[in-house]
C-alpha cells in the first residue's frame, strides 16, 4: 500500500494547489469546492499531534472547505483513530483493488457496443456528462473539465452515435496508474459494459507502461464488476471529514 499511497501523494496535487502541513499533504481544487476534490493525505506512518490536526483544519476552514482526508489505512495505521478522537467522522471505508499485467482478464463488450478513445472535445464533454449523471451530479460540463480530461487515457463506450459510458486512467507514475470514473448510463447497465470498459482501459494502460492499475470502487457490491476483469482486493481506503 505504501507504493500506491506514494502514487496518490504524487498525483493528487496535479492541477490543484497543495500545502505541506505537518505530516499531511493538503490539496485544494482551484475551481471547485466539491469534497472529493479537496482532501489531505497523511505521510506513511504519520502520528499527527493535536496542534498539527488543528492547523490542517484551519487551512480548509480558511478556504470555506470541509476538512477532509483520504488515505490507505495500511500506510498510516494510526491516523484514523487520532482523527476520530479529534472529532472527524468516517464517511466511508472502501476496498483498494489492484490488477497487474498477469492478472488482467480481457472482457468483450456486447456486440452493439464499441469501445474507443475519444477523438474530439465534444466527445470528452459528452462522456463526462454521462459520468456526472451516473454519479448523481449535474450533466453540465465546464471547459475546465474537458481540459483536465484531455490529458488522461480515456475510453468511451458508444452505441451507434450515443455515448453510454466510459472511464479514465490517470497519469502513470513509477509503474502505477489509478482507474477512475468507470460509469455506464442507467438504461444500459446490466450488460457487462462496465466490466468491458475496465478491462479495455486497463489493457491500454498496461500497454503504455503501467505495471499495476488500481481503483477504489464506490461500494463493495460494485467490486464484482472489477473482479471479472482481474482486479483483487489489496487493502482499504478511508475517507474522513469534519463537519
Amino acid at each position: 500500500m505504501s507504493a500506491l499511497q506514494a502514487y496518490v501523494r504524487a498525483t493528487a496535487p496535479i492541477g490543484r494547489d497543495a500545502e505541506r502541513i505537518g505530516p499531511f499533504l493538503a490539496t485544494f481544487a482551484k475551481d471547485s469546492s466539491h469534497p472529493m476534490e479537496n482532501y489531505a493525505i497523511p505521510d506513511d506512518g504519520a502520528k499527527p499531534s493535536s496542534a498539527e490536526i488543528a492547523l490542517l483544519i484551519s487551512a480548509y476552514r480558511q478556504r470555506d472547505l470541509r476538512p477532509r482526508l483520504e488515505f490507505f489505512t495500511e500506510a498510516a495505521p494510526d491516523v484514523e483513530a487520532t482523527l476520530v478522537a479529534a472529532g472527524f467522522t468516517l464517511e466511508r471505508r472502501v476496498p483498494v483493488m489492484t490488477c497487474s499485467v498477469e492478472d488482467l482478464v480481457d472482457c468483450d463488450a456486447p456486440e452493439h457496443i464499441q469501445l474507443r478513445e475519444p477523438s474530439s472535445d465534444d466527445e470528452f464533454r459528452r462522456l463526462r456528462s454521462v459520468q456526472n449523471v451516473a454519479f448523481g451530479e449535474s450533466p453540465e460540463v465546464s471547459d475546465a473539465d474537458v481540459e483536465r480530461n484531455r490529458d488522461y487515457l480515456t475510453v468511451l463506450a458508444e452505441r451507434g452515435e450515443t455515448i453510454v459510458g466510459g472511464g479514465i486512467a490517470l497519469d502513470i507514475v513509477s509503474g502505477a496508474t489509478e482507474i477512475v470514473g468507470i460509469a455506464v448510463a442507467v438504461e444500459h447497465r446490466g450488460q457487462g459494459i462496465a466490466t468491458a470498459i475496465t478491462a479495455h482501459l486497463t489493457r491500454l494502460a498496461h500497454e503504455r507502461g503501467a505495471e499495476t492499475a488500481f481503483l477504489t470502487p464506490g461500494d463493495v457490491g460494485i467490486g464484482t464488476v472489477y473482479r471479472r476483469a482481474g482486479y483483487r482486493v489489496a487493502g482499504e481506503c478511508v475517507h474522513l471529514s469534519l463537519s
